[in-house]
């Protein structure tokens, strides 16, 4: 991928720099945010935008609305918690659209800024409506997009409004992105490790698929491992597997083989009777199997050491997906191993790089973030990118 234009390359003073940012946080008890970490990434960009005079109009999403007003989902929270993080006043718009929310944007002054309310409170939003496009390109001279987490999507605040703009450029956090994620599939430094967990042997095939001939060792975890370890005849008792997919898991280890590289799969896994009875947690041999009536929920302290061995070898470490259920304590000793292993490497001079979402929240958990080379703010949005896929909200800002 190209570089894209870049919002300080942009004269921006007396403009009005509509600005699609990634607020979808989530809220806790009283409707409050409960992590800001996504509105504080967004700070660069806003921050360059209304130190040059520019006046900032800010768009996003909140939850999932389903193109309907839903109290709970108004923005007030993200503009009082942004206000409070920059320092600065913030501006609660009426609608994202409409007379009102322009005669809003209209009296901004220089280095003013507006959040509009809920862009999903519009059915248009995520149908990439063409006319809830026009609207909302009227509250703006200027498009920036720096919402990473929504690149993937042709939704009409990434795309259809964008393409109606002369000037489309990107903001800090997504060109970090682009740069960190191109470090893993255009020039990654070898030994390449990639670390592949989480539920769904169909969600990773994309990017097994893209990167065989990148990487050199698949380190794979978590609920997926399942249907791979099937497909070699391994008993898993009740543990999650794709049954539709077992054939292809196969098909895959014998791809990577075939390519020179290597796939390591699970040599022991702690198993539980279900998911919430952690009393019963217990380790068992995959060569011995799962019996009936168990599942797998963590990897075991064998398959940890040799995962580590091959992270300590790295040189580039991609990680996406948990290798267990790490928000239960019985079943998060592998993930938190897993992430201190890449965090050690990574002090070593190693470039990690963490996906988005539930990969994110794991080393998060595990108070490792700050030793991590880049983590993604997009865990759909940086799947799409490794699978080599284009991402729409990205393809439409103007080449650099």
């Amino acid at each position: 991928m190209g570089r894209k234009l870049h919002v300080k390359d942009v004269k921006v003073d007396g403009k009005r720099v509509l600005t699609r940012v990634d607020f979808n946080v989530p809220l806790g008890a009283g409707g409050t945010v409960s992590d800001d970490t996504r509105i504080e990434r967004a700070l660069p960009t806003i921050r360059n935008i209304v130190e040059r005079g520019g006046r900032a109009v800010l768009m996003s999403h909140l939850g999932r609305p389903k193109g309907k007003v839903v109290e709970e989902y108004r923005m007030k929270p993200v503009a009082e918690r942004l206000g409070r993080l920059i320092d600065m006043h913030v501006t609660l718009a009426p609608d994202c659209v409409g007379d009102r929310t322009e005669a809003v944007v209209a009296a901004m002054q220089d280095g003013d800024i507006v959040l509009l309310e809920n862009l999903r409170f519009h059915a248009g939003e995520t149908e990439n409506a063409s006319d809830f496009a026009r609207k909302l390109a009227r509250l703006g001279d200027i498009y920036v997009d720096d919402a990473f987490g929504t690149a993937h999507r042709a939704h009409a605040s990434t795309v259809g409004a964008a393409e109606l703009f002369e000037t489309r450029a990107t903001g800090f956090l997504i060109d970090a992105e682009i740069e960190h994620l191109a470090l893993a599939t255009e020039s990654p430094k070898r030994p390449y490790v990639a670390i592949l967990g989480g539920a769904k042997v169909s969600d990773k095939l994309g990017v097994i698929d893209n990167l065989i001939e990148h990487v050199d060792v698949f380190l794979v975890g978590g609920g997926m491992a399942f249907t791979f370890l099937k497909s070699g005849g391994v008993a898993v008792g009740g543990s999650l597997v794709e049954e539709d997919l077992i054939e292809t898991a196969g098909e895959i280890l014998e791809r990577v083989a075939s390519a020179g590289k290597k796939l390591v799969l699970p040599t022991d896994i702690v198993i539980s009777k279900n998911i919430d009875d952690e009393a019963s947690a217990k380790l068992v041999s995959v060569d011995a199997g799962i019996p009936d009536g168990w599942s797998g929920f963590d990897i075991g302290p064998s398959t940890v050491e040799a995962f580590a061995a091959e992270i300590a070898n790295a040189r580039t470490i991609v990680w996406n997906g948990p290798v267990g259920v790490f928000e239960k304590q019985a079943f998060g000793n592998g993930t938190r191993k897993t992430a201190e292993a890449v965090a050690d490497r990574t002090d070593q001079g190693a470039v990690s790089i963490v996906g988005g979402g539930d990969s994110a929240s794991a080393v998060a958990k595990a108070g490792l973030a700050d030793r991590m080379t880049h983590i993604s703010t997009g865990g759909g949005a940086s799947l799409k990118f490794l699978e080599g896929k284009p991402l729409p909200g990205i393809e439409v800002l103007s080449d650099a």
